[in-house]
């Protein structure tokens, strides 16, 4: 019985969610649903809220499946509220029911969140270099559940979901929390793993619900035409690849024998019903046949998920994610481990230039250009109809910086070779006057793109010092491949784009009238030193009607084949690390195309099959002397020996390193035998002849040295040796005794 004047205690009223939050989350238009929903403080207990769509009763349990509480349905789109028993935070179940049955849901609102503080400032500050371990989605074990945790930068959305099989690709069921310091929304999804399907969905600031967007960070994704993303284990390879590396990282690349297979990974060979060869199934072919064939490397055009086939890779969707075209991500780990088991290296293409505009892509993601420039005299690339990365904004740069790092830490690639530098580089890249957009001091210079340049390149040698990194560069940039601390953009090395157009015009010339574009190879010995070069004969050579190597080579089939030769064994005496294209080290005669494998028959065929051989040899004999590799990027390693023969288009050189035998190099690019040709050499004594681009077992005529030369002193202190010059041959001396 009360005192008069005392109050009667009364139990705390539940404190609803209002009509607005209840109707704005069955909506999906809550822009913070962590808010409402999950465990929320009532007085001094605990209520929880949740949003299940179908369910028509909801009881409320403990991870154990202790029952704490009847919820009661709000709204009858599935929206349920109710007190809790426990005293504690904690994650809860439910069990919802309706006539139909009864089913378990995990309440992704009652976990706390993943990313914290620390990640927070290092993601501000633009220097997170392990943000493929944070953004994305990684399956993880949280708070007592298993499950998979989404997180992804949408700094101008109202609302982000991630959605899924798991939740019928409805946006309302799983919005995310936005961590406003950063832009980047998360949540944790338990009860999932992988190979579950998902995209993000979008409500952008003004209100619009966007086009489904796949995950910028996804580690695997579906096979196209379809595009989401796909939830998946990182892989869990067993490496054995440890000499390969410990080699590398030790290892001056400038002065090891680099030798490169350039492949397309859809069209090197396929299986008989014309379907694309698995990884595994790659690897018991290329691995075997680039060692037979003496590559020290195999690089890969682009092999991230892209959209559309005819791009060969290079406008892609999906940074992080290997192609589905070839199977799970693990097998690109079984491939890579299996080419270091076998001594071959494996290089990516990488395309941080620009990305395409497909509406499931980083264009507009969040409704604003939030990777891409704003402007289109910025962020619009006229030549391919892409999007180019904003590099001034961090979280950009961020974003390509780790991803580089990514591809040499999870799969122990041994190096990236960055494409279309030169369009970063320049601000009025293909474009007209009024076009573009000059940089703070009135230059074309891209200065943003220097600096992300430079930074990609000190992140990747800092933390993976056996990487090297390419540049396709086509210009005349000062120090592409000098280190930043020096000023230069950091790269390793720098394709030699005027190598490959010089000596391809003048080889397309009739032997004839060579001798009056003489310059055209000589003029390459005068800026051969300037980079650290890799020569390319790379696919670009060999697509758009341009043909085939063996097809630009003049005169007829007979001289086609020995000008081809000819020109690969002065190649490889060539100052400068090699690469080749697939197909064209057996003189494939027709043009490449992504949607067939290659000619592989040809190899039945003498004068193919000769090619063949002729760039086994090459290899092997590069790997194994010194002299043709070990100061290819250095000018002690050269030496003109004939430099002016224009009237007969001869040219010779020594190649020379500290520990090997010094190799002539000649080359004759007519079809006429010049017996008695003098040649100087810088000792007397015997040179071997140890190769022969004529020789009968390439296909040619069979003229030579008979294997040995002898230089006699000259008046002059030198020496020089009389030879044979076979036609249209290259043929190379060693030093071997005085």
């Amino acid at each position: 019985m009360l005192k008069p004047g005392a109050a009667a205690e009364t139990k705390p009223e539940l404190d609803r969610a209002t009509e607005g939050d209840i109707e704005a989350i069955v909506n999906g238009t809550h822009g913070d649903p962590f808010a409402v929903l999950g465990l929320q403080q009532s007085g001094k207990g605990l209520i929880a809220r949740c949003f299940v769509p179908h369910a028509e009763t909801v009881t409320a349990h403990t991870l154990e499946g202790k029952a704490c509480g009847e919820l009661a349905r709000r709204n009858d789109a599935g929206f349920f509220e109710g007190k809790l028993s426990i005293r504690k935070r904690q994650p809860l179940r439910y069990l919802a029911k309706n006539a139909g049955g009864e089913w378990w849901v995990t309440d992704a609102y009652s976990f706390g969140p993943v990313l914290g503080p620390m990640d927070d400032y290092f993601i501000g500050e633009g220097s997170h270099l392990r943000l493929f371990d944070k953004l994305g989605a990684h399956l993880i074990s949280h708070e007592g559940a298993n499950g998979v945790h989404f997180a992804v930068w949408a700094p101008n959305a109202h609302r982000v979901s991630v959605v899924g099989d798991f939740n019928d690709w409805d946006g309302r069921r799983h919005p995310m929390r936005l961590r406003q310091d950063t832009g980047i929304w998360e949540i944790f999804v338990p009860d999932i793993g992988p190979g579950r399907p998902y995209k993000f969905e979008l409500i952008g600031a003004r209100g619009v619900r966007l086009p489904l967007k796949a995950d910028p960070y996804a580690i695997r994704s579906e096979l196209r035409p379809a595009t989401a993303s796909v939830t998946d284990i990182p892989p869990a390879h067993e490496w054995g690849d440890d000499k390969h590396r410990a080699h590398w990282r030790a290892a001056d690349h400038r002065r090891e024998p680099i030798s490169i297979y350039e492949v397309h990974a859809g069209s090197w060979q396929r299986r008989d019903d014309g379907t694309f060869l698995s990884w595994d199934e790659m690897a018991d072919r290329l691995i075997p046949y680039a060692v037979e064939t003496g590559f020290t490397h195999i690089e890969f055009m682009p092999i991230s998920e892209h959209p559309y086939d005819p791009s060969w890779g290079y406008q892609t969707t999906g940074l992080y994610a290997p192609s589905a075209r070839f199977g799970e991500p693990e097998g690109f780990a079984r491939f890579v481990d299996g080419a270091h088991r076998a001594g071959i290296g494996v290089i990516l293409d990488w395309v941080p230039a620009h990305f395409p505009v497909d509406e499931h892509g980083l264009a507009h993601f969040d409704g604003t250009a939030l990777y891409e420039h704003a402007d289109p005299r910025q962020g619009f690339h006229p030549d391919w109809n892409t999007a180019i990365y904003n590099f001034g904004r961090r979280e950009v740069v961020s974003f390509l910086v780790n991803n580089a790092l990514f591809w040499a830490e999870k799969y122990h690639v041994d190096g990236l070779r960055v494409d279309a530098v030169a369009s970063m580089l320049y601000l009025d890249y293909s474009r007209k006057e009024g076009e573009w957009i000059p940089n703070e001091f009135g230059g074309r210079e891209n200065l943003e793109s220097v600096r992300f340049l430079q930074k990609m390149n000190a992140a990747v040698y800092g933390a993976h010092p056996g990487v090297m990194t390419i540049a396709e560069e086509s210009t005349s940039w000062p120090k592409v491949s000098q280190p930043v601390h020096e000023g230069g953009l950091g790269f390793g090395f720098k394709w030699n784009m005027g190598f490959m157009h010089d000596t391809l015009e003048y080889l397309a010339k009739e032997p004839v009238h060579r001798k009056h574009h003489h310059n055209e190879i000589t003029f390459g010995l005068l800026y051969a030193f300037s980079e650290n070069f890799v020569l390319p004969l790379s696919h670009d050579e060999v697509v758009h009607g341009k043909g085939t190597l063996l097809n630009k080579m003049a005169g007829d089939d007979w001289q086609k084949f020995a000008t081809l030769r000819a020109y690969y064994a002065f190649m490889w005496g060539y100052p400068g690390k090699k690469l080749l294209f697939m197909g064209q080290e057996f003189a494939q005669r027709a043009e490449w195309s992504e949607a067939r494998a290659l000619d592989w028959n040809l190899l039945d065929f003498a004068p193919h099959r000769g090619v063949w051989q002729l760039v086994r040899d090459l290899n092997y004999l590069y790997r194994s002397r010194p002299a043709l590799h070990a100061r290819d990027c250095e000018p002690e390693g050269f030496e003109w020996l004939i430099v002016d023969d224009a009237a007969n288009s001869v040219f010779a050189w020594l190649r020379k390193a500290p520990d090997g035998a010094p190799i002539a190099v000649i080359t004759s690019f007519t079809p006429v035998l010049r017996d008695g040709y003098r040649v100087p050499l810088p000792k007397a004594g015997k040179w071997q002849e140890i190769f022969n681009s004529d020789a009968l077992d390439y296909g040619g005529s069979g003229k030579g040295n008979s294997g040995m030369v002898t230089a006699q002193p000259t008046d002059g202190g030198g020496a020089a040796a009389t030879l044979l010059l076979p036609p249209l041959a290259t043929i190379m001396l060693e030093f071997v005794a005085d």
